[in-house]
């Protein structure tokens, strides 16, 4: 789950809060610009302008909502830029707060998107005749939130989905590759957990690591609540932060939050959170005996965000993220063969093993 930071980050790249707007140097012609989030506990995402003889590079674009899109502009044109400069938007992975945005304006001026090709089968389901997202509420079900599930469904958690927003790219990113930008090279890298198309920018001769939510500084991304499932997304993601540690270490530069110093540092934390949270879960299904729990049941004995709240005093769509995180611990639980998983009532009940 992505947990909100218990203290206001400054970011060393500005001297202000990270969310601060401008656009705010991090690098030899790379400007860091965050754009608001309403209505979101993150606040804002970073958008990351790259100049070179080849043009302007947009690393995500924002959600696609009247306030970014203006302060995007304004933030460019503070550095000499304009929409029409831009040539070309290289999006981490398919959540609305990097795509959307990415692909109106790209649509407008001409510029090329690029997204990874695991994200592909989300977008289908987008343009798929049914109604986009009706499977949250079943995935709740089946991990025994059927409250959650049923208010889910009611509410604005699930919205109807305006597809200009959402059109596909020009261009799918397809395994581990480099991208030239005039003399300047990013390496795109498949990072698969937090969304199955998940692509990580490493620009090795710069230092830097343009990590999208794959590696955040202060919070967790959520992990497992996709809205095409995959069988095991903790151990995808856990794999690409072993995948991104093998590599130099590079400073930070991610969607969220302020610009740290150490990817290797922050992954090393990622990873053992993690662990953490599997052996809680472990505990938990030890605790409960050969009744076994559902991912709901666990999620409401397990703490959660660094304020470490109780589920109960969760909103809804981070109640629902909670729970699906859990269930991503307990599969891999599972596949580890520390637990054991049933079906009962059309519910997945997981138990200790041994």
């Amino acid at each position: 789950m992505t947990s909100t930071p218990t203290s206001r980050a400054v970011s060393p790249d500005s001297g202000q809060h990270w969310t601060e707007p401008g656009a705010w140097p991090v690098a030899d012609g790379v400007h860091r610009i965050p754009l608001p989030l309403p209505q979101d506990g993150l606040r804002a995402v970073n958008v990351y302008a790259v100049e070179s003889e080849a043009g302007l590079t947009l690393v995500d674009g924002g959600w696609s909502i009247v306030e970014a899109r203006e302060l995007l502009e304004r933030s460019l044109a503070s550095i000499g830029f304009a929409f029409a400069d831009v040539r070309r938007f290289l999006v981490t992975h398919v959540h609305r707060d990097h795509y959307t945005l990415a692909h109106v304006i790209g649509r407008e001026v001409g510029a090329e998107v690029s997204l990874g090709i695991g994200d592909k089968p989300t977008l289908d389901l987008m343009h798929a005749t049914e109604p986009p997202f009706t499977g949250s509420s079943d995935l709740l079900r089946a991990a025994g939130a059927a409250d959650l599930a049923d208010r889910w469904g009611r509410s604005s958690a699930s919205p109807t989905l305006d597809l200009d927003h959402w059109g596909y790219p020009d261009r799918w990113l397809e395994g581990d590759h480099d991208i030239a930008l005039g003399s300047r090279t990013l390496a795109a890298v498949e990072t698969p957990g937090h969304t199955q198309g998940h692509v990580v920018f490493a620009d090795h001769g710069g230092g830097l690591l343009f990590a999208g939510d794959h590696v955040l500084p202060t919070i967790t991304p959520s992990i497992g609540f996709e809205p095409v499932p995959v069988e095991q997304p903790l151990r995808d993601f856990m794999g690409s932060l072993a995948k991104v540690r093998a590599m130099p270490d590079l400073r930070l530069l991610p969607a969220h939050g302020p610009v740290a110093p150490s990817v290797h540092a922050r992954v090393d934390e990622l990873l053992a959170h993690h662990e953490e949270r599997l052996a809680a879960c472990l505990r938990a299904l030890v605790g409960a005996g050969p009744a076994g729990l559902t991912s709901y049941d666990v999620a409401g004995v397990l703490p959660w965000t660094r304020h470490e709240h109780a589920l109960a005093d969760l909103d809804l769509f981070n109640a629902g993220l909670a729970t699906m995180e859990t269930k991503a611990h307990l599969e891999l639980l599972v596949a580890r063969g520390d637990a054991g998983r049933a079906v009962v009532d059309r519910a997945v009940v997981f138990t200790a093993v041994g």
